[in-house]
């Protein structure tokens, strides 16, 4: 213990150890000692010499270290010194510093620190970092000595969970991706650590906000982890207590972290839009009206801020993702927010350009965004839109160079995929819509395409490439804008204009000589004639613009003028490649003759390809927005680099084709458009032909549904007959009952006249269902006709073929058979009808007998009301028969009608062939019904012949009139008497 304290306190007398020795003594103490605060001052003492002597420390005393995280778990004391150690060996030169200042201001009980006086030089900062890699590669030799971190980060004591965030976070700067994949496999390891944001002391908050931001650089897995344990919510709500861009330090940690979460990573990028995110940001581009005096850190929010919206609407997004985001952004009124900032004043130049960059994203390709941003007028008066403002901007030399490349950016978004937008630019540049009182977008652009500045040139004549990208209109809309050069001297053209700064050097030399104003005025020829016909012929219209480009190709001219000669060289192989050989002296082949004779194939070839091989030209082609170092950089557009890689291949195979070729080419393309005109008109005849097969479709499913409706019709019909069946038979048995009874008692009469009331009711009741089936085997015969009629219609068609009428006959046969056999039914029903009635004379006779006279005349005149109806409804049903005669008539009119029509369509034999099928089940389905019929009158003459050997007289129909007859014979007789 004295040695200790003599470590820590102050320096004991005699000869003193070396620091190895003393460091070595500690270790053994660590490692020997059975008491705790034995081993917890010795730990204390490694700490106080980590940093003097850190290569000692490390060496000897880690594996000591991290035995005590696994075995003095309970004292949160030793863990805490423990920890720190291992941070003072780990951590650099800077983080030491910056723990000390740290240190400065919170209680730890901290002695023995030893400060460097003076900043190391690179080789000692690159030493000292190498020594913390090396101890850190020691550290994660085994895996567990990560995991064993993430439990120790568990403990809320202060002194524990502080110096392990640290610690973790020194960790993952040394060695980042190893250390990340430890935590990822570990058990609820990303967990853990997205518990210390939820800690109330902002200490460890903090510094869990810089291990999430180590933790989540360059690992897709670990993002998608941190976004799915609620990181934006929490983020936010950070952000939101700290006072969004006017918050300190932690806003600027929190916005970087949201940045690691988002940044190329589409998945956190989709749940961060679905989760209604993107409307929390609106808040933060609220500025007042006041802008003066932004602090740093303020701009430095603000500027962070704007980049995570840049994030989720970049270019290199995909394109869905995108264009949701900027729906979303305008629906919330982020996008009125930021251009809001855009009119202000006040604002710091680097944040207004990294707003316009941003409003340039949020609106590129977005029509609803582009229209918005065209109605935003400058707070000015007059009020001025805030296109005009900003190309002011980018056309005044005195501006700063990022801000004009940022307006340039602005006006390409603007104008991409944007055809309305486009026709308004050059609408204001034509003759009729130009307006003198005001400054329009055409008037600035026109100005800085001739200015003396010759940055001004080359983003004028982009900006007005970019308003004719891929619109074939407004380059031929373009060919009519007339400009005045001097007074007393008629009117140019735009292009005349721009091929005179180009071809006359010796009047423009100011102008024409500089290479930044030339290729910016040949990127623009070039895009302004390419797929454009009439513009080529203009171009070639004047005489001195083919002998100047060729002259410019064929020189030998210094490395930076390579480049315009490759311009030079792409603009005459488009007048070839676009020529309509309108203009004799100009056609295809005289072009290229005169390539041939002046320059060169191969020579003309090679100037081409000058351009591919420039150094700038493959920056420019990395992305849309014009990033460059310097303004002399600034010779390539993005949208020009595509039309380049485009148009290069094609055009060297133009030149080295022959005239013969090219006349088997136009061959090939008379003879390809014919095949198209013939591929249109079985295209049409298919769309034909797929609707005549919809109908039919159409058509075969009515009839299903019909066919259907007449089996349930059917089976109603087949249970109804039953029905009758039974009753009827119930019937003949009280019937026999009855005259039993009146044999045996005369007493009786009263309960028999009773009974056969009943019965009366009873028949009055079946007649009336009676009534109802032959309405119902009406309809079913009807919708019998309906198949017949549609049969004959299919029969009717030409293109079957005799073969195929003779199966259309047979099949009419078949269906006239049933409807015979339909009839067959109906007359059977009439019989029972017929059975019915006499049955009811029967119970007149029986009641004859007992009741009085009045009585029984009661009784006849209901049943004369009841044949009175049912005469008339049997007058009834044969109308409705002649109406169906003269239907079927009316109906073989139109078959006629039909049959003179003709049908081309060779499909129909499939639908024919599924008719016929269903025309089968039908019959088929018929045939069971008869079989169904035969049976059910089977039954009834089997009960019949039961009667008849039990002793019941059962009588035929004839048989039943006699007795008719006979009975009335005896009434009349008894009359007589009477």
């Amino acid at each position: 213990m004295n040695f200790i304290r003599g470590v820590i306190g102050g320096q004991a007398p005699g000869p003193q150890p070396s620091g190895a020795e003393t460091i070595q003594k500690l270790c053994d103490r660590v490692a020997s000692s059975t008491l705790l605060e034995d081993r917890r001052d010795a730990v204390r003492a490694l700490k106080s010499l980590s940093k003097k002597y850190r290569m000692e420390v490390g060496t000897q005393a880690v594996d000591h270290l991290i035995n005590i995280l696994q075995t003095d778990r309970s004292d949160s004391e030793i863990l805490g010194y423990a920890l720190d150690t291992l941070y003072n060996i780990i951590c650099n030169d800077e983080e030491e510093e910056q723990d000390e200042s740290e240190d400065a201001v919170t209680p730890l009980p901290l002695s023995g620190k030893h400060k460097n006086v003076s900043v190391p030089d690179e080789t000692i900062q690159k030493q000292a970092d190498d020594l913390g890699a090396q101890f850190t590669e020691t550290f994660i030799q085994d895996p567990e000595h990560v995991t064993l971190l993430l439990t120790v980060l568990e403990e809320f004591d202060f002194h524990v969970r502080w110096p392990g965030v640290k610690l973790l976070t020194a960790l993952l700067k040394n060695q980042g991706v190893q250390v990340q994949g430890i935590i990822l496999v570990s058990p609820m390891g990303v967990s853990r650590l997205m518990d210390l944001l939820a800690d109330s002391r902002e200490v460890i908050r903090n510094d869990g906000l810089l291990l999430l931001q180590q933790l989540t650089k360059g690992n897709a897995a670990i993002q998608k982890i941190v976004a799915f344990e609620n990181a934006f919510e929490r983020l936010l709500d950070i952000i939101t207590e700290e006072g969004s861009s006017d918050g300190g330090i932690v806003v600027e940690d929190c916005l970087l972290l949201l940045l690691n979460l988002l940044k190329n990573n589409s998945s956190n990028q989709n749940f961060f839009k679905e989760g209604s995110y993107i409307q929390r940001m609106k808040p933060w581009f609220e500025v007042g009206d006041d802008n003066s005096g932004w602090s740093a850190q303020k701009v430095t929010n603000l500027h962070l801020m704007l980049q995570l919206v840049r994030v989720m609407v970049s270019p290199v997004n995909s394109p869905g993702a995108t264009s949701s985001c900027q729906k979303s952004m305008f629906q919330c009124g982020l996008l009125q927010q930021l251009c809001t900032i855009l009119m202000a004043t006040g604002v710091p130049a680097d944040i207004l350009t990294e707003t316009i960059n941003t409003v340039s994203e949020v609106i590129r390709g977005s029509q609803v965004n582009q229209d918005y941003f065209a109605s935003v007028n400058a707070p000015s008066n007059p009020p001025r839109p805030a296109i005009v403002v900003l190309l002011m901007s980018m056309v005044n030399e005195r501006q700063p160079f990022v801000l004009r490349c940022a307006v340039l950016y602005c006006f390409q978004c603007f104008l991409s995929k944007n055809q309305k937008g486009q026709g308004e630019i050059v609408a204001t540049l034509l003759p009729s819509t130009i307006d003198a009182n005001s400054i329009s977008a055409g008037q600035l652009l026109c100005g800085g395409l001739f200015s003396a500045d010759s940055l001004s040139n080359w983003c004028a004549a982009v900006a007005l490439a970019h308003a004719l990208q891929d619109n074939l209109t407004q380059k031929e809309q373009l060919l009519r804008v007339q400009l005045a050069t001097s007074l007393g001297k008629p009117p140019v053209s735009l292009l005349q204009q721009c091929t005179n700064i180009l071809s006359q050097g010796d009047k423009i030399a100011r102008r024409g000589s500089k290479v930044q104003t030339r290729v910016g005025l040949l990127m623009l020829l070039c895009t302004w004639i390419s797929n454009c016909p009439i513009a080529v012929t203009h171009f070639l219209h004047n005489q001195e613009n083919v002998p100047f480009l060729t002259a410019q190709i064929s020189e030998n001219l210094g490395e930076d003028e390579r480049l315009v000669q490759g311009l030079c060289a792409l603009l005459l192989g488009i007048c070839i490649y676009y020529n309509d050989n309108s203009l004799e002296n100009y056609t295809k082949e005289k072009l290229k003759q005169l390539i041939e004779k002046r320059i060169g194939k191969e020579n003309f070839v090679e100037k081409l390809g000058f351009i591919t091989k420039h150094e700038l030209y493959s920056r420019a082609a990395q992305k849309p927005q014009p990033v460059f170092p310097s303004p002399e950089q600034m010779l390539f557009d993005h949208e020009f680099t595509r039309l380049v890689k485009e148009l290069e291949g094609v055009i060297t195979k133009a030149v080295h084709k022959s005239s013969e070729e090219e006349k088997k080419e136009e061959e090939v393309k008379k003879t390809l458009e014919q095949h198209d005109n013939i591929v249109t008109q079985y295209k049409e005849l298919i769309r034909e032909q797929d609707a005549q097969i919809q109908e039919l479709k159409e058509q075969v499913a009515s009839m299903s549904s019909q066919n259907e409706q007449m089996q349930a019709t059917v089976t109603q019909q087949l249970s109804q007959i039953q029905q009758h069946k039974d009753q009827y038979n119930i019937l003949k048995l009280k019937l026999g009952k009855d005259n039993h009874s009146q044999s045996c008692s005369q007493g009786d009469g009263s309960q028999v006249n009773g009974l056969q009331t009943e019965e009366l009711t009873q028949l009055k009741e079946e007649v009336e269902e009676l009534r109802k089936q032959h309405a119902l085997l009406q309809t079913l015969l009807k919708d019998k006709d309906a198949l017949i009629d549609s049969l004959r219609l299919e029969a009717a068609q030409p293109v079957e073929g005799s073969a195929r009428g003779s199966e259309n006959t047979e099949l009419l046969k078949e269906l006239e058979v049933l409807r015979s056999q339909s009839q067959s039914q109906s007359v059977e029903i009439d019989q029972l009808k017929t059975e019915k009635q006499e049955l009811v004379r029967k119970a007149e006779a029986g009641s004859s007998d007992t009741v009085p006279s009045s009585a029984g005349s009661l009784d006849t005149a209901k049943l004369a009301e009841l044949e009175s109806r049912l005469t008339a409804q049997t007058t009834e049903t044969e109308r409705l028969k002649e109406e169906t005669k003269s239907l079927v008539k009316s109906r073989a009119d139109l078959e006629q009608q039909l049959a003179s029509a003709t049908s081309t369509v060779a499909i129909l034999q499939t639908e024919k062939s599924k008719l016929q099928t269903e025309v089968q089940e039908s019959k088929k389905e018929q045939d069971d019904l008869l079989m169904l019929l035969a049976d059910q009158d089977q039954k009834i003459h089997s009960l019949k012949q039961k009667l008849k050997d039990l002793g019941e007289t059962v009588e035929d129909e004839d048989d039943l009139d006699t007795r008719d007859q006979t009975d009335d014979d005896d009434e009349d007789e008894e009359d007589v008497e009477d």
